[in-house]
């Protein structure tokens, strides 16, 4: 009986010793408010004891920066590297533990195959729709048409082709050589026009995709990317809730006005200017209303939008000019406001979308004095 007593309190001391101590912070209500490197989002995290751990996954940054969950009572600042993460308690009117971890949207460096470089080529077809379209295999099986939406992420399949395919699950999606196993994957009434879906950036995280409109082809390479780019010029992709974001600036009379872009390949169109920015801009006063017209987001939500002419767009020191832009009546679907670059801008540029160290380049390319398709 002695020995029995004896083994069951060093197991119990064992199992008290590999349990890890977090630091605590106290709350007495479910919300609760994060500033995320300088942006503060209040009450916009609600806690959850059930789910551990409940992960919230900073804005993607390639430095390090700072992260602080504010409760209505306590608080906690954590110092957040590339690729890293915390795990803290928060202690719901002292008797739920909601366990938590701040991530980062980078993912951790794989030491093991870092050095190893891995390259694929693979063609497209640009649609009379601007999407870059590309052949798919789904479960070693299924061909299907999907198009590159940098405004998407995962994998995303039509309800038609689940059922023209009879497809319950993806478990692989192959592109050219490359595969992907275990995609994210969801189930989408709104994509682009004659495809089967899409697939987002985020399936070629820390490598580098290279879009050559010239030739037809994507070029997606693993590894130290070289060094030279004879004609590109290079800026950085920023984030924001995990879209692609860029610095640009649009003319109006004799004025450049700056303002953030969030890079949409999905869209057929060419600009859509956020209500809010167009309103505290006054950018739309005295442009030529072309006419209105209905759109609908992936969500297939609905939205009235003008199609006005402007002057000219600027990004990384090229210009476009006479550019069908088309301004939101209504708050942006993206859930924030920002202006969004369709391809029927992008795909006058080839370009490298750098996700190992998140920058872009852009080269003008033969599609540069091409028509727009609100023109055309």
């Amino acid at each position: 009986m002695k020995n029995l007593v004896l083994l069951l309190f060093l197991l119990v001391t064992i199992a008290g010793l590999a349990q890890p101590k977090y630091p605590v912070i106290k709350a007495t209500s479910t919300k609760v408010s994060i500033n995320d490197g300088g942006v503060l989002e209040k009450n916009s995290w609600r806690l959850s004891p059930k789910t551990r751990p409940d992960i919230f996954t900073a804005e993607r940054t390639r430095k390090s920066k700072w992260v602080t969950f504010y409760t209505d009572i306590d608080s906690i600042r954590v110092k957040l590297k590339p690729g890293g993460k915390f795990n803290f308690v928060i202690l719901l009117n002292c008797k739920d533990s909601c366990f938590t971890q701040i991530a980062s949207a980078v993912s951790p460096e794989d030491k093991s195959l870092s050095k190893i470089a891995v390259n694929d080529t693979i063609p497209f077809k640009l649609t009379a729709y601007n999407a870059i379209a590309f052949k798919a295999v789904i479960n070693n099986t299924d061909t299907v048409n999907l198009h590159f939406d940098t405004g998407s992420w995962g994998l995303r399949l039509t309800k038609k082709a689940m059922g023209l395919h009879q497809l319950h699950e993806v478990f692989k999606l192959q592109i050219g050589k490359m595969v992907f196993d275990n995609p994210e994957f969801g189930v989408t009434d709104q994509t682009a026009h004659e495809m089967d879906g899409r697939f987002g950036w985020d399936l070629f995280d820390s490598k580098q995709v290279e879009l050559d409109y010239d030739k037809s082809i994507m070029i997606i390479h693993s590894g130290k990317l070289r060094k030279v780019f004879k004609g590109y010029v290079r800026s950085d992709l920023a984030f924001k809730h995990s879209f692609l974001i860029v610095r640009g600036s649009m003319k109006k009379e004799n004025q450049n006005i700056p303002a953030d872009f969030l890079m949409d390949t999905g869209s057929e169109q060419a600009i859509i200017l956020d209500s809010a920015w167009t309103a505290s801009a006054n950018f739309a006063a005295n442009l030529q209303l072309l006419r209105t017209i209905i759109l609908h987001n992936p969500k297939n939500v609905a939205f009235e939008t003008k199609l006005v002419l402007a002057p000219a767009f600027f990004i990384d020191g090229f210009q476009l000019t006479d550019i069908p832009a088309l301004i939101l009546d209504t708050p942006n679907p993206a859930g924030f406001s920002i202006n969004d670059l369709g391809n029927d801008v992008l795909k006058r540029f080839n370009m490298i979308l750098d996700f190992e160290n998140d920058k872009l380049y852009l080269k003008p390319n033969q599609l540069t004095n091409l028509k727009y398709r609100e023109h055309a």
